[in-house]
């Protein structure tokens, strides 16, 4: 009895992943490191017809028409927005390239998946924007996948019925010299900071080192610091967020762990474990499992990259998404960027 349960849970879930199947076209713009590594692999997984890949070296495309069976390789973007059949590209180019790249798809009236970031400021977003609505794309979506992270969604959710105090945000990597680590890097815990915590304010700014800053932020209901460096190292970087509340403390490592610990019995103000002593409870909210091989225990879900890829193809195919980075959601991480451009420059 129980085995045939088993063997029936397997044979489902085997064919709701053949049932998965998609009927538009796609094309794929770059082919670098990121692109190969965290957003391609999605695309093969769920098997998405992909018609092109669009490079700008005669020389990869030749060698990508020989690696990938059956996908066109051109270095002449137009040739893609040309094609009616190609409903949908996703674009993971150099970023100083995104903004240029995103309004030609938005112009030619195709879906957008844009990688972080989309564009170099607020004023060239709402320019995006513009052009969505002007020229009718169906989706219009950017790469920021942490919003799609299973330990963040959960945070986003057990927030919601908190009463907020304070939070403490730190992403610390090494040198960055290919690139602006603001819009680059930093674009990551800034949004994060916003998609939790709602539009925000600065407080106090200070420049600890180039490229390398300590913020304080106000929101309408919690206040936060932020530290943002690239003085540390590539071979331990961290991200790591805390949160205070009324009831507790959550504390979220990368993506992989999410924690809370409930704040301790105080009576008359006076805290009782300082006279009886009790061990500190910790409830695990979500923890990464390294042991499964399954594709919920891949970093690229893990990360959000699955999701997000797999909601960009479910929504312009017309299936249930919900679509968590649309390129109006961005005005506040925006914003925020370039007013820390704005201090930075005086």
């Amino acid at each position: 009895m129980i085995q045939r349960l088993i063997n029936r849970y397997k044979r489902m879930r085997t064919e709701r992943y053949l049932n998965q199947t998609y009927h538009c076209q796609y094309a794929f713009v770059g082919m670098g490191q990121h692109g190969l590594t965290n957003l391609y692999p999605v695309l093969h997984y769920l098997q998405v017809p992909v018609k092109y890949i669009c490079v700008t070296s005669e020389r990869k495309a030749r060698l990508i028409e020989r690696k990938f069976k059956g996908i066109k390789a051109t270095i002449r973007l137009n040739e893609v927005l040309n094609d009616e059949d190609v409903k949908g590209v996703l674009v993971a180019a150099s970023p100083s390239a995104h903004f240029s790249i995103a309004s030609r798809v938005l112009q030619s009236g195709k879906s957008l998946f844009i990688e972080k970031p989309p564009c170099q400021s607020l004023e060239q977003l709402l320019q995006l924007i513009e052009l969505q609505r002007e020229f009718g794309s169906r989706v219009a979506m950017v790469g920021l996948q942490q919003r799609y992270a299973p330990a963040i969604q959960t945070l986003k959710r057990r927030l919601k019925s908190e009463r907020l105090l304070n939070y403490d945000l730190h992403y610390l990597t090494g040198a960055y010299p290919e690139g602006d680590a603001l819009l680059d890097l930093y674009i990551h815990p800034l949004d994060l900071a916003t998609w939790l915590f709602g539009k925000a304010e600065i407080v106090s700014y200070l420049e600890i080192d180039e490229h390398s800053y300590i913020l304080m932020l106000r929101h309408q209901h919690i206040v936060g610091t932020i530290e943002l460096s690239t003085c540390h190292s590539w071979q331990d970087a961290r991200q790591s967020l805390t949160v205070h509340t009324r009831s507790g403390i959550y504390h979220l490592a990368h993506c992989e762990e999410l924690s809370f610990v409930p704040k301790q019995t105080v009576i008359a103000g006076i805290p009782i474990e300082k006279f009886i002593p009790r061990r500190q409870s910790v409830e695990y909210l979500y923890r990464h499992d390294s042991f499964s091989p399954i594709i919920a225990n891949n970093s690229i879900y893990t990360q959000g990259f699955f999701q997000e890829v797999s909601t960009f193809i479910n929504a312009v195919e017309g299936n249930k998404a919900n679509v968590l980075t649309d390129l109006q959601s961005l005005e506040p991480t925006l914003k925020l960027i370039d007013e820390i451009s704005f201090f930075r420059q005086h």
